[in-house]
């Protein structure tokens, strides 16, 4: 695993990983649960069966910290893996079977594409961590801004669609951070087509700044968003744990977009 400081970076990060992901998995299957129709219950069935399964490994997860041997949580990881790749594969299946028109209810298929996008995303790092593959910088911070920058625009569509529409500026606002976050995502993809090689720091500083401050303000957003809807306060269709988990992967963007700028301020000292 190379140096001292490289196998606690493995651990820390896997294990990071795995607890912020595995709720969100375990998240993700609850919400399809409750807009499945009352006939599907198969796939209900199997919902509450990964709910139980990302339960067991947050349980899991907590037993272990920055001290656990290193082979322990690489064998960890590839069992979470194996359980992110099972929950994309059923994602993508219901995907399947409402672009059919084989079952109805009120899954969004752009949220059930969102969700199984975040569990390709999941799987892959585990299996990056495991590999031991570091991207490049440059490319790192392309790549997740990207994924990130996608997953923040369709939130914004997703709050519009379910507050109630007598909540005019409530919708409004969550329109215009869809404009907002899909102009930044154009950007982010021309960027990733220039593929930028050398010289970069003021341009990514410039980028991750401009992220930032969107990021802020949509986090900030949902935040009050979610403590109207758990004081009852505002009128929607929104669960409230579906406003903290949007809310939680804000703040986790923020946290990617802060770990990048402490890099790029590494390199210049």
């Amino acid at each position: 695993m190379g140096s001292e400081h490289s196998i606690s970076t493995f651990v820390t990060q896997s294990l990071e990983e795995i607890r912020f992901w595995s709720r969100i998995m375990k998240e993700h299957a609850f919400f399809l649960s409750l807009g499945f129709t009352a006939d599907d219950t198969k796939l209900i069935q199997e919902a509450k069966h990964y709910i139980a399964i990302f339960e067991r490994i947050e349980e899991q997860a907590s037993e272990y910290n920055e001290r656990t041997d290193p082979e322990v949580i690489r064998n960890f990881n590839i069992q979470v893996y194996q359980a992110a790749v099972s929950i994309w594969a059923y994602k993508r299946k219901v995907l399947g079977l409402i672009l059919h028109c084989q079952i109805n209810g009120n899954n969004f298929p752009l949220l059930v594409d969102h969700i199984s996008r975040e569990a390709f995303y999941f799987a892959k790092r585990l299996k990056e961590l495991n590999e031991g593959k570091i991207k490049p910088l440059a490319d790192a911070i392309i790549d997740e801004n990207v994924f990130f920058l996608k997953i923040m625009a369709d939130h914004s569509k997703f709050i519009g669609h379910l507050l109630d529409p007598s909540e005019r500026k409530l919708v409004d606002q969550a329109r215009g951070f869809s404009e907002d976050f899909d102009k930044l995502l154009y950007q982010a993809q021309d960027l990733d087509h220039m593929r930028p090689q050398s010289e970069t720091k003021p341009l990514f500083e410039q980028f991750l700044d401009q992220n930032r401050v969107s990021v802020v303000s949509l986090r900030d957003f949902k935040k009050t968003a979610r403590e109207l809807i758990e004081e009852c306060k505002i009128k929607s269709i929104i669960h409230p744990l579906l406003a903290d988990h949007v809310f939680r992967e804000a703040s986790h963007f923020l946290e990617i977009i802060d770990a990048f700028d402490a890099h790029l301020s590494a390199q210049k000292a």
